[in-house]
């Protein structure tokens, strides 16, 4: 009686070892068959859950305002200047004390301009006698004489009209474009971008009919006395020509002095020069992917900025901004499938060799970079997402979509963009940027203005929220 159930229980165990390892078998079988990126996928409700934790943190800390001030501290950083380098160590130490992954810099090669002394303009009028206006040297000019240079005043409003002037009348002349940001616009990069043109391009075009310097009219949509730099550039076939920006309530005064004195001197001095080149680094922090750390979600800013202010919102705010993206995800206890890096480029301003750099570097041998945010419109209120691929991936966009809401983001569009990830697009890689309310920020671009106080602490955070909401669905989705 003792080994009939000891048999049967043998039995019973032989045949539940046999069905054991059947199922076993089509379990992995099954498993093979569902798609790699389906394992982890974050639903619209916990994305959604996901950002009201975020945005409880974020908040309350408002941790961004504190790394910009960490940033600006070392005042203004001009590519290759001391300053720029101090701003290299102040943020490695801070991302390296916040705990990432991984902190690192790499070099960068960058031109050396330097301004010199404070500029000098003075108009010259038998009508109205003599004003000082006030003026700054565009990035990249050349300087005037070390005695100043001294010419007559031709007004022009496009180069078309420059075009029909010609030499006849612009030989020996100071040439003054006087083209305003176009206020129709909504866009104010739009109009930016149609005015500035003049900038960029306009010493040499000048210069081809015989012109001695130029004024430029500063590129904002604010009337005051603040000059507004940016970078020029020379076309090697003609002259190098003094390249200066306005303040716009002196464009404004220009332009009617010459109505009625058209025999105006302008007076300018200027002892900007180019030094030899130095080289500076991109700074890099990341949190690595558990599963795929070679593949890389991107988000970053540049570190560099003008020399006529801390450029809080040019950009210290999108580097401050990346930062916080990361320490979001970070003390949140999340941990990505694929790598979250923030980079903040050096050079952005005088020719984008920091994201240059960033691609020729070896450290990207292996990696595959599938997304990457620049910040670099501000520190602004954040309106909306613009990213590239959206027509490819509409049930991804709708799921964020509907995460960024919580933050008040209103739209995910189609589009993204930068000159520091610009050679990783040329690569393949999805752009994308989160996109702030942009109708201020032309008051402070690239002038004295663009200080700590231009900035909101609770809008940069609501960059921030957006920002890490972003990165950590991608880096667990892929794209």
């Amino acid at each position: 009686m003792m080994n009939r159930p000891i048999y049967l229980s043998g039995l019973r165990l032989l045949v539940f070892l046999l069905l054991a390892s059947w199922l076993f078998s089509s379990a992995g079988w099954l498993l093979a068959k569902v798609p790699e990126e389906s394992k982890g996928v974050l639903t619209e409700q916990e994305l959604i859950s996901l950002a009201e934790q975020l945005k409880k943190i974020g908040l309350v800390e408002e941790k961004a305002a504190d790394y910009l001030k960490i940033i600006t501290s070392v005042g203004s950083r001009l590519t290759g200047s001391p300053q720029a380098e101090a701003a290299v160590e102040k943020a490695s130490k801070l991302m390296k004390e916040l705990g990432f992954d991984r902190v690192w810099t790499e070099p960068v090669t960058v031109k050396r301009w330097v301004r010199g002394e404070k500029e000098i303009g003075l108009v010259k009028s038998h009508q109205f006698g003599q004003l000082r206006i006030e003026v700054a040297a565009l990035g990249n000019s050349v300087a005037t004489p070390k005695t100043g240079l001294e010419a007559g005043l031709v007004e022009v409003h496009s180069f078309t009209e420059l075009e029909k002037l010609g030499e006849q009348v612009l030989k020996g002349k100071i040439v003054f474009f006087n083209i305003p940001m176009d206020r129709t616009f909504i866009n104010s990069f739009a109009a930016y971008g149609q005015a500035a043109q003049y900038r960029v391009r306009g010493a040499s075009a000048a210069a081809k009919y015989g012109a001695l310097a130029v004024l430029v009219r500063s590129v904002t949509f604010r009337i005051d006395e603040h000059p507004h730099t940016g970078l020029m550039n020379y076309e090697s076939n003609w002259p190098r020509i003094p390249a200066l920006a306005v303040a716009t309530a002196d464009a404004e005064k220009l332009s009617r002095w010459l109505k009625e004195d058209p025999e105006i001197r302008v007076y300018l001095k200027a002892s900007c020069q180019q030094l030899e080149p130095v080289v500076s680094h991109n700074v890099i922090g990341e949190i690595t992917g558990l599963e795929k750390p070679k593949e890389i979600i991107l988000v970053g800013g540049h570190l560099d900025s003008w020399d006529l202010s801390p450029g809080a919102n040019d950009d210290a705010a999108g580097c401050a901004a990346a930062i916080e993206a990361l320490r979001l995800v970070k003390d949140c206890g999340l941990k990505p499938r694929r790598t979250i890096r923030a980079v903040l480029f050096m050079d952005e301003e005088f020719g984008g060799t920091g994201g240059q750099a960033y691609v020729q570097s070896p450290e990207r041998a292996g990696e595959k970079h599938l997304l990457a945010i620049e910040q670099d419109q501000g520190g602004g209120l954040p309106l909306g997402l613009a990213i590239g691929k959206t027509q490819e991936i509409p049930e991804k966009i709708a799921i964020l979509e509907k995460a960024l809401q919580q933050l008040g983001l209103n739209w995910v569009r189609n589009g993204g963009g930068g000159v520091d990830i610009g050679p990783l697009i040329k690569q393949g890689t999805v752009p994308g940027t989160v996109v702030p309310d942009s109708q201020r920020y032309f008051d402070f671009h690239h002038s004295a203005l663009d200080k700590l106080s231009a900035v909101h602490p609770r809008e940069l955070e609501l960059q921030a929220l957006a920002l890490a909401i972003t990165v950590y669905y991608f880096s667990q989705e892929g794209i």
